[in-house]
């Protein structure tokens, strides 16, 4: 099998003749990786990579959020030795401020939205649901992304689109301090909010899915409202839904999906079932979070495929004996179970040591000789 074969396999629950290893290094440019092509810390490990890890080319979809009629703006000033930066939203008389304060007493930053009537102002700002405005924006990037495609070895892998989910954009505007409470005073306002941007949202899958850009979608939102921040209650009103309906759009079209999750998820494991992903990445187990995989793969059974897991951090502290014995013991825990191995994260350091190097090249090394089947 190639490495796209073998994905294509994993992703739809059929046998492979061994484990696929992602490392979740994009074949093209994007903004929260580095460029592992032009960096000399990565070269060795992309040449390894080249032969035996999958790639998915991880790529995003960026429209227009607002109508036109929406000002946004930069301010900056410097007050008592401070540097102050606000960005600025507005509409009519409504307007919203996010302002990052940098001086001798170091960094604080003062989010859009810290109260429910900051809520409210965010519901009378009006979002860009005009499907030709839209989709004029997505043209021009589909320009590039069909030429991306071209470049783009198919035997490697598969081009992969991360277009977001409703709730990412209230989490990125919102006090994290603030959100849980919400979801106890204010629950109706963050669900009028969440329906809106899927109405958005509806519109840029269905974009993608019509003009077949990508085979797979790659899906982070799900860790953004989910317990301990929010009760399991609230994180199968604020993303469940949300998901399993775009999963659902994604498989009418025969594309795959995989869910992305951080952290605590063995009682929210099975609202991953209702959801209905591909594959999930990734699953932590203690101290980092708290279900293993021998425990996940109790709960999900071979309905979702499972990807992981080594902790970014042990790229850096581990020797290359002792990520040997990690791939391994991950191997055997998942030995016969639909398995993918990865990192916990992607790689968005420009600099790595040459320890951290020699253990990405043993991480690979490792999945290659102990996941043959």
């Amino acid at each position: 099998m190639n490495q796209r074969e073998r994905l294509f396999a994993f992703l739809n629950n059929e046998p492979v003749d061994r484990v696929p290893i992602w490392l979740l290094f994009p074949y093209h440019r994007i903004g929260c990786y580095v460029d592992v092509h032009n960096l000399d810390c990565y070269r060795r490990i992309v040449d390894v990579a080249m032969d035996k890890t999958v790639w998915l080319n991880r790529r995003p979809g960026r429209a227009p959020l607002y109508t036109p009629d929406v000002k946004i703006w930069n301010e900056e000033e410097t007050v008592n030795g401070a540097h102050i930066f606000r960005r600025n939203i507005a509409y009519k008389d409504c307007h919203l401020i996010r302002e990052v304060r940098t001086g001798p007493d170091g960094k604080s930053i003062k989010p859009y939205l810290t109260s429910e009537e900051d809520l409210d102002i965010l519901l009378s700002i009006p979002i860009e649901l005009d499907e030709k405005a839209l989709y004029k924006a997505l043209d021009a990037q589909a320009v590039a992304y069909r030429r991306e495609m071209a470049e783009f070895p198919t035997h490697l892998g598969a081009m992969m689109n991360a277009l977001g989910e409703p709730i990412g954009s209230i989490y990125g505007m919102s006090d994290l301090s603030e959100m849980p409470i919400w979801s106890i005073t204010a629950p109706e306002k963050v669900e009028a909010l969440l329906d809106r941007y899927m109405m958005r949202h509806r519109l840029i899958y269905r974009y993608f899915l019509e003009n077949d850009l990508g085979d797979v979608y790659f899906m982070v939102g799900s860790e953004l409202a989910s317990p301990p921040m929010v009760s399991r209650a609230t994180f199968q009103r604020w993303i469940v839904p949300y998901a399993q309906e775009l999963i659902a759009m994604a498989h009418s079209y025969g594309k795959k999906v995989i869910q992305h999750y951080h952290g605590q998820i063995k009682e929210i494991l099975p609202d991953f079932l209702t959801m209905g992903p591909d594959a999930l990445h990734v699953i932590e187990a203690p101290p980092i979070g708290n279900c293993t995989h021998t425990e996940a793969f109790d709960i999900v059974g071979d309905k979702i495929g499972l990807i992981g897991n080594i902790q970014y951090d042990d790229f850096r502290a581990l020797t290359p004996e002792e990520m040997d014995k990690a791939v391994y013991e991950c191997l055997e825990e998942c030995r016969g179970r639909r398995f993918m191995l990865s990192p916990t994260a992607g790689p968005y350091e420009e600099y790595i040591s040459e320890q951290m190097q020699a253990n990405y090249i043993q991480f690979i090394q490792s999945g290659w000789k102990y996941g043959a089947m």
